[in-house]
């Protein structure tokens, strides 16, 4: 984080909150970065926010406590951001705002990239047609994870959804081809923090894994750049080695929180619930880094994870965030409750490229069949279970009580799975046809009568 310093400016006009206004400076762009030096000798590090004639709003990212605005001089890159990139990264962990945290040297790289990143043109973009396979049951059979799909996961407080986003990012994998992840923790615990460090250890002793975490006492204005940091290192991984490169991102919610306070601070007009007017453009600009490129061997997958404030689902964040991104995995509290993990609710979730993933030559032949067949028998046993709670379950028919016990089953022999338990797409897909079986042939439209004779065992009909 450094540039080349020709003037420093000493006219700060004032503090506020998180950010430096300075006055007569000349030749400043947005987003330039910038080196803050204190009377003490300590330096920051901050971005260019807004240019307005001679003044410039500098967001801090180590904030201005301690700062004494009679004392501070600030000098500016002329450039934005950039930093080393390249497989230095993997089996690194470092803070938000790529320091090393885990007691070694300074990240280096070949080269060096803008942490703002480049659009990749929508012409050369390559539909993404490949999957992710995560190891959690749930995830691969019923929403599929495509290499280049944006695909969230809506939580709640309270829900095991950092448990889930480390197993994902543990286990993932890319059918054998050279794959990294890296993951991005924004305002965790130093408990979250030590629980995500030992669940990723085996992967980062791997160089698989680049870790940047940005805990709950470190400056909050550091978790705006760490999802970045992020997309940047995967972003030359991917494009300029090769790899297919998971970015596990959370919480975008606790991202969000000072993306608010910042617009705060600088005094913009809120909108909807004092979130600024352009926290669908930012979110986009993260969200939108992940695709394929033609003729390139690499991609960038993008797995977000967000808390909805009191599980509130048209909250801004995740509202927005399901308009930019291509489905989510939703976890039910309803579920948790009942002591199953993931508590993934299966009819509340949805991959939107999933049939580009999953089929003949990717997965395998039965794979859509069988996710669809299952998703449609779990909403008719839901409302089988309604219909008992009205009229009893006494009153239902032969059919409508087997749909009762494959939601059972579905929940104990297919959802619930251990959260080291790395699970194959085989073994899942097997699970899957297990629970449908527990109903008659003749609910079980969906399924082409080929691909039923190969994987059902014979067995009479039964009566319904």
């Amino acid at each position: 984080m450094s540039g080349i310093v020709d003037i420093e400016y000493t006219a700060v006009r004032e503090l506020r909150g998180p950010l430096v206004i300075v006055e007569g400076v000349s030749g400043v762009g947005w987003d330039e970065f910038a080196t803050i030096t204190l009377d003490s000798g300590e330096r920051r590090h901050g971005l260019v926010l807004e240019v307005n004639g001679d003044l410039a709003v500098v967001q801090v990212l180590e904030d201005t406590a301690g700062m004494d605005r009679a004392a501070t001089r600030i000098a500016f890159a002329g450039t934005p951001l950039r930093i080393p990139v390249g497989s230095g990264w993997l089996g690194r962990v470092c803070n938000g705002r790529g320091e090393p945290a885990d007691g070694g040297p300074p990240v280096l790289g070949g080269t060096d990239a803008p942490v703002g990143g480049v659009p990749i043109n929508p012409v050369r973009r390559e539909p993404p047609n490949e999957p992710v396979l995560t190891g959690v049951g749930a995830v691969d059979v019923l929403t599929t994870l495509v290499r280049g799909q944006k695909l969230p996961v809506f939580s709640a407080a309270g829900l095991p959804h950092l448990e889930l986003a480390v197993q994902i990012a543990a286990q993932a994998t890319c059918g054998g081809e050279p794959f990294a992840v890296v993951f991005a923790g924004m305002g965790l615990t130093h408990a979250d923090a030590a629980f995500v460090r030992a669940g990723l250890a085996a992967r980062s002793a791997a160089r698989e894994l680049a870790l940047l975490v940005n805990t709950a006492d470190d400056p909050v204005i550091e978790r705006l750049l760490t999802p970045r940091l992020a997309l940047t290192v995967a972003e030359h991984l991917a494009f300029a080695q090769g790899r297919h490169v998971l970015v596990v991102m959370t919480d975008m919610t606790a991202y969000s929180e000072v993306l608010r306070e910042v617009s705060a601070a600088r005094g913009e007009i809120p909108a909807r619930r004092a979130y600024p007017g352009y926290l669908y453009s930012d979110l986009a600009s993260l969200y939108e880094r992940c695709g394929s490129i033609k003729g390139r061997p690499g991609s960038v997958t993008v797995l977000p994870v967000l808390t909805m404030p009191a599980g509130d689902i048209t909250h801004p964040v995740p509202d927005l965030t399901g308009y930019i991104t291509e489905g989510q995995v939703v976890l039910s509290p309803d579920v948790h409750s009942a002591g199953t993990y993931p508590p993934v609710d299966p009819l509340a979730s949805l991959s939107r490229l999933m049939r580009k993933g999953a089929g003949p030559g990717r997965t395998r032949a039965d794979h859509p069949a069988v996710a669809a067949q299952l998703i449609a028998a779990l909403a008719r046993s839901r409302q089988v279970r309604e219909l008992a709670d009205l009229i009893g379950r006494p009153a239902l028919s032969p059919t409508d009580l087997r749909f009762l016990d494959l939601d059972d089953a579905f929940r104990d022999r297919f959802l619930a799975q251990g959260t080291d338990e790395n699970r194959s797409l085989e073994e899942s897909l097997g699970r899957a046809w297990e629970v449908l079986l527990t109903l008659p042939r003749s609910q079980l439209g969906m399924i082409p009568a080929d691909l039923f004779d190969a994987h059902a065992p014979p067995r009479d009909e039964e009566p319904t």
